[in-house]
């Protein structure tokens, strides 16, 4: 499986952005997908996942009611609208993919078998 991450861009605090992830390749393996965010000079961290049913989804405290994540199984595609952005949401953001279905979102990184390349959000104050 390869993912492609795309949409980031330079913001002003306030503004929105929509990341999008495509997959492609053996996605029949594929289950949750989520975002991950490495700020300068901090760790990745989880930022929203979705299972492949869209029964479990869960968000990051901080971008909770700010964010939603939506997935297209037939596109193959996964995409996280953030709104209200804030400086403290830059970050270079990852999209990953678990091998196998899983009923609820898992949060560890080390559980995700393939990464995307990253795309950079950047937000002015």
């Amino acid at each position: 499986v390869q993912l492609q991450a795309s949409g980031g861009g330079l913001v002003q605090a306030g503004d929105s952005l929509r990341l999008s992830c495509a997959a492609s390749g053996r996605t029949i393996q594929m289950g949750t997908m989520a975002w991950f965010r490495r700020a300068p000079g901090k760790e990745r961290e989880f930022v929203a996942g979705i299972t492949w049913s869209m029964s479990s989804i869960s968000y990051k405290d901080s971008v909770m009611g700010r964010s939603t994540i939506s997935r297209d199984n037939v596109k193959k595609t996964m995409i996280l609208q953030m709104d209200n952005l804030r400086p403290e949401d830059t970050a270079v953001y990852y999209c990953a993919a678990i091998r196998g279905i899983d009923s609820v979102v898992n949060e560890a990184a080390a559980a995700y078998s393939w990464w995307g390349q990253g795309t950079l959000v950047t937000v002015s104050s």
